[in-house]
């Protein structure tokens, strides 16, 4: 009898002492996984690298991966492919969510991009002729975002609930008979050659070498709700690494890079 008590003893012990093994490795795992994070290219990209040297140096390991569209880096968070991701503003996020049934939310404010107008052939916004080919993004949200613009600039009227996804049939006015042409957003900066002028995105304008403060004939205000935001699955929003990852972006550290860095194209927001 006193041995098979101390057989079960000994086998309760055991079963224990693994099951700590295994709880403790998988700890351990969770505290060395390197987080996926997806940007678009440009300034997003080049300030996560930076927020990945802060990040990893407080012990979190960060891969940033680079998209060429405003489409797919929501898709891949929603698959599981990323951990976060950090390219969008609010509105966008919303109509993702809305429209797709993402489980993907808001966790801190980043950077804003003032959108600007764009063109090759002419000099001053009122430049622009009667007629003219002007591009916009395609997407509901930035293409609304252009439409505020244009309306806020006095180029063309919009309907009185037309709202942030106005679209060119919300055009109640316009003057200058411009012709909408709606492409994808990192696009628009090779629209150029063939448009009057188009609105861009600040992210692609700087990719395709334009500064916003310079080569723009028209630039967006700073006060918009059109600032852009870190984004992860619903389910992770209390996990201790989201706290890391707001951490090293929101750092000081980060904050003088973007003023140094862009000065003045790219705003921070925190």
């Amino acid at each position: 009898m006193t041995s098979k008590r101390n057989f079960l003893q000994k086998s309760i012990s055991f079963a224990a002492f693994s099951v700590f093994l295994l709880s403790s490795g998988t700890l351990q795992a969770q505290e060395n996984k390197t987080i996926k994070v997806g940007v678009t290219s440009g300034p997003h990209a080049q300030i996560f690298e930076q927020v990945k040297k802060v990040a990893e140096k407080n012990g979190l390991k960060i891969q940033v991966i680079e998209f060429g569209d405003y489409v797919q880096p929501n898709a891949a968070l929603a698959a599981g492919d990323l951990d976060a991701n950090s390219y969008q503003h609010r509105p966008y996020l919303d109509a993702q969510v809305k429209d797709r049934g993402y489980k993907i939310g808001w966790v801190a404010d980043t950077v804003n991009f003032p959108i600007g107008i764009y063109s090759k052939k002419f000099q001053k916004l009122e430049d622009i002729p009667q007629g003219a080919r002007f591009g916009i993004p395609n997407d509901p949200t930035n293409g609304g975002r252009v439409l505020l613009l244009l309306q806020s600039l006095g180029l063309i009227k919009l309907k009185e609930n037309a709202g942030l996804k106005a679209t060119p049939l919300d055009v109640v006015s316009n003057p200058k008979k411009l012709r909408f042409v709606e492409l994808d957003a990192a696009q628009l900066p090779r629209s150029l050659d063939d448009m009057d002028a188009s609105a861009i995105n600040t992210n692609f304008a700087i990719s395709a070498g334009l500064n916003p403060k310079k080569d723009s004939i028209a630039l967006e205000s700073a006060n918009n709700p059109y600032v852009n935001i870190l984004v992860v699955r619903d389910a992770d929003k209390s996990k201790p690494w989201v706290a890391q990852l707001i951490k090293a972006y929101h750092s000081e550290e980060i904050r003088k890079f973007i003023e140094n860095q862009f000065k003045g194209s790219v705003i921070s927001a925190f």
